[in-house]
């Protein structure tokens, strides 16, 4: 497991096998750790009790430091507690079973706060116990596409120093968000699912048979080279793309048995739209477009080459977006300009900016 960087192991799965939780690979530990800036000294919360996440930080605040461990489920608190105080850790963290959604009882500002789920929002108990000059880091969900952000202080508003392409179990209890999920059944048995975070259909009955239809698509005439990384154009389409979803092909559907796609959709009405690519005409790279089902495939299928054409006008090539939070009540971010999303949160408000390439 130790030089298995990339691999998680999941702690506890749910009753349909779904994963409740995990301890994170160990590169995302060791970054999120960066991340926060965690050094000697320091007061740290760390929302998540894998047990081993909190052995590592013990180690970087030393003696002089404090970290606490909150989870949702006694399951994993107890787990966490045998497991540190068999390795010498007992009495170098205190492990609460708490829904996070809470402050901590008991417990001063912290210097860092660490989340190692991945949640919806930042949750107004987490900044009441972040200092003045703490940075929090959160896995945060944004229309579906998760980035781990280290946010810091910048005035009544967060502003992000970094950021990590990387994916968690969601958060439980009262501030858990559940997706909402559109099975659409496919002839061949199985079903196709959308999830979404936002946009649902007004009314998704309109999407009955869509799979029965017939299929469009769409292409940009935008390349990317093999060993191209272009994760960020799916938070750009999250951000510009209203009606924006994750797919599931279930086996044995026609989806599922296609090459040359990604999990990536949109809904127009009675039909939606999924990110797609094929070789490039010239023979190296790929093409990024759209494929569609159902009567308006080709509204769709066409909404989503133009923000892929948005994206690689606006966006690939210059640096990373940046992201800011502005918490209920200060003020917002007031109207957005240039290639800012703004995605509205429970307790907030949330931006992702490009800036813009010339």
């Amino acid at each position: 497991m130790v030089y298995a960087i990339d691999r998680s192991v999941i702690t506890k799965t749910g009753e349909h096998g779904e994963h409740l939780s995990s301890v994170s690979a160990t590169y995302i530990q060791a970054r999120e750790i960066e991340q926060a800036g965690v050094t000697a000294g320091m007061r740290v919360l760390e929302v998540g009790s894998g047990g081993y996440n909190a052995a590592l930080l013990a180690e970087v605040v030393g003696a002089d430091g404090a970290v606490v461990t909150v989870d949702i489920d006694p399951d994993i608190t107890s787990r966490a507690t045998a497991l540190l105080a068999e390795t010498g850790y007992g009495d170098r963290v205190r492990v609460v079973q708490l829904d996070a959604a809470h402050v901590v009882p008991g417990e001063e500002m912290f210097d860092a706060i660490i989340v190692t789920v991945g949640v919806w929002d930042v949750l107004p108990a987490w900044l009441s116990q972040l200092t003045s000059e703490g940075v929090i880091v959160v896995p945060l969900r944004m229309n579906g596409v998760t980035r781990t952000i280290a946010f810091r202080r910048d005035g009544d508003r967060l502003v992000s120093t970094s950021t990590e392409v990387a994916g968690f179990v969601p958060m439980q209890g009262d501030s858990a968000r559940p997706e909402r999920i559109l099975r659409l059944p496919d002839p061949q048995g199985g079903a196709v699912s959308l999830r979404f975070d936002l946009g649902v259909p007004d009314d998704p009955r309109l999407l009955d048979g869509v799979l029965a239809t017939g299929r469009s698509e769409a292409w940009s005439q935008v390349e990317v080279a093999g060993s191209e990384s272009f994760a960020d154009l799916y938070l750009w389409m999250a951000g510009f793309l209203p009606g924006f979803c994750l797919l599931h092909a279930e086996e044995g559907t026609a989806l599922s048995a296609e090459r040359g796609w990604f999990p990536f959709g949109v809904v127009r009405g009675n039909s939606f739209a999924y990110f797609a690519f094929r070789p490039a005409a010239g023979g190296s790279g790929s093409e990024l477009g759209a494929r569609a089902y159902g009567p308006h495939g080709e509204e769709a299928a066409a909404a989503m080459a133009a923000q892929i054409r948005a994206w690689d006008r606006h966006a690939r090539r210059g640096p990373a977006p940046t992201f800011a939070y502005w918490p209920a009540g200060s003020g917002g971010p007031g109207e957005a300009a240039g290639n800012v999303a703004v995605l509205e949160k429970t307790h907030g408000v949330l931006t992702i900016s490009w800036p813009e390439v010339s």
